[in-house]
């Protein structure tokens, strides 16, 4: 696994945007988009289909893994089928209540953004859980956040 770069000034990484992107690529059920260094708030996450998915009907669902402790839970509803997404298509996620799913949005790079926010505890990780089987399109993983202490700010883990 390689780990995305953030510039940094001194050794220390600036997250003055606070924005984490990871690359395209294939969605595999526990696959880490994401790592959390010290407690951070996460506002947004949004995931985008670069390259089209076949018929398969996967969907998609975060989690979050402490990795300190080694527990986990999931962060999100299941969205819908994903079969058939064209590139450009978008899973938005509202944070904050673990029942709402990714909302798909099929008009390609636009979509209203649902709001919300949750706490993940640093030394985390934020992963996908993909039903029925891997995508077969490739897709890009977004993330907003806020530091809730110093030193905080999340990474892209692909």
């Amino acid at each position: 696994m390689s780990v995305t770069t953030i510039p940094t000034t001194s050794g220390v990484p600036d997250t003055s945007d606070h924005v984490a992107s990871t690359t395209p690529k294939v969605m595999v059920t526990g696959d880490i988009i994401f790592n959390t260094i010290g407690d951070v708030l996460v506002y947004a996450m949004l995931s985008e289909c670069y390259t089209a998915n076949d018929a398969t009907a996967s969907t998609i669902q975060y989690s979050v893994t402490n990795n300190t402790t080694t527990t986990s839970q999931t962060i999100s509803a299941a969205s819908a089928s994903l079969a058939n997404a064209a590139k450009g298509v978008s899973t938005l996620t509202q944070l904050g209540a673990l029942t709402n799913a990714p909302a798909i949005s099929n008009a390609s790079g636009v979509g209203a953004f649902p709001w919300g926010a949750i706490r993940v505890a640093g030394n985390s990780s934020i992963k996908t859980v993909i039903g029925v089987g891997s995508t077969t399109g490739t897709w890009k993983h977004y993330v907003r956040w806020e530091p809730l202490e110093n030193g905080a700010y999340i990474t892209a883990a692909f």
